[in-house]
């Protein structure tokens, strides 16, 4: 919490990871450098956050405290990747997606949604359960699968199958022959909590494939493909005891190429990653006292304002009066949408290094580091009083 003898302004600083170059508490870090070095009398409040996506695990660590427990498991398309769950003394384990599903996990030339597979989280939730998880949270983000989950569900002991009887393979794609399960969830009673940082459904225009096949290297007959796949999916799920009806328009049900969906089937519920995570750190309290915050993301666009953290921090710091200001590797959210979402300003490591005509993209991506903390000396010069 705030010190007891405040000596200049309050900034909260609570940034996401710049995905693909730095982490949450080293963007914060680096702000915090840069503000020091022209306001050294202000206060700096250090509250780094995640949304479910990559650094979710660690960033909840470092607020609850709890075990982190190491965990082999294997990335989308198949090989060894290093995992950990994190369990809590009130019997609650946290699990990240993107440490086995995350699309920083593959190169661009492997990307391919309609072969990779979930099948590492699920290795990573029995994990949990073994452990003695009483409710498993999985952070959902980053993701470079569209398989619905059917990866996951395979070691909890679901396995979807061919109209010949036969196990599916794995990815997408092969979704679009699915006819039953075979199996029944192996959970031991504990609860499924996915924390997502959008609220997409499973399905349609603004459903996983459709918004985020793409990002993974879908093409648009990829997309038409795995949306079918998924369609039928969603109808081979409700077989299952607990799924709800409607699946396929569930808000969350896209989330991390239709996670979300799976663990809605399996009868857990979706929650704000972002939502999660604040109250786990206690950001509401820093934020009724703060005078500034700072806040930021890699990549600051229109998915940027569904769910994810600067919409959370944002909105907040709005509903209590408290200017925001965004930092991000890139920014193309129109200012009239991030007023509305209560951002006063927003900054661009590739505008900061000459804009994109003048190398500023690779250089924001080669030096961040060094971009966020002028960044953070120029947001001194012009707040600190």
């Amino acid at each position: 919490m705030w010190p007891a003898t405040l000596l200049g302004m309050r900034v909260l600083l609570c940034p996401d990871k710049f995905a693909g170059t730095l982490s949450a508490p080293e963007v914060a870090a680096s702000v915090a450098e840069g503000w020091r070095s022209v306001a050294p009398g202000d206060e700096l409040l250090v509250k780094p956050l995640a949304d479910g996506g990559p650094g979710f695990v660690a960033v909840l660590a470092g607020a609850l405290g709890g075990r982190r427990i190491p965990v082999p498991t294997v990335d989308p398309l198949g090989r060894p990747a290093a995992g950990e769950i994190l369990l809590t003394d009130d019997g609650v384990g946290y699990v990240e997606s993107a440490q086995a599903c995350g699309l920083h996990l593959l190169s661009a030339t492997e990307r391919d949604p309609k072969a990779t597979t979930s099948y590492g989280l699920g290795l990573l939730v029995t994990a949990a359960v073994e452990a003695g998880a009483r409710t498993v949270v999985i952070g959902l983000g980053g993701s470079a699968t569209n398989d619905g989950g059917a990866g996951m569900l395979v070691p909890l002991g679901v396995t979807g199958l061919d109209a010949a009887g036969r196990a599916l393979p794995y990815g997408g794609a092969a979704l679009a022959g699915v006819a039953a399960l075979d199996g029944v969830p192996r959970l031991r009673g504990a609860a499924l909590v996915a924390a997502t940082d959008v609220d997409n459904p499973l399905l349609g225009l603004h459903g996983a494939s459709n918004v985020f096949g793409p990002q993974k290297g879908a093409d648009r007959a990829d997309v038409l493909l795995l949306d079918a796949a998924l369609e039928r999916w969603a109808d081979v799920l409700a077989e299952l005891p607990d799924c709800p009806p409607g699946l396929g328009a569930l808000p969350g049900g896209g989330a991390a190429g239709g996670l979300g969906a799976a663990v809605l089937a399996l009868g857990g519920r979706c929650e704000s990653g972002i939502g999660l995570v604040t109250r786990a750190v206690g950001l509401d309290a820093a934020l009724d006292a703060a005078d500034l915050v700072v806040t930021g993301e890699g990549s600051f666009d229109h998915q940027s304002l569904r769910g994810k953290v600067v919409a959370g921090v944002a909105g907040s710091a709005r509903d209590r009066g408290v200017p925001c200001v965004v930092l991000a590797g890139r920014v193309s959210t129109g200012r009239r949408e991030a007023a509305a979402a209560g951002v006063t300003e927003a900054y661009s490591l590739v505008e900061h290094f000459g804009g994109e005509e003048r190398g500023g993209v690779a250089a924001a991506m080669e030096r961040p580091a060094e971009g966020l903390r002028a960044l953070g000396a120029r947001l001194a010069g012009q707040w600190s009083r």
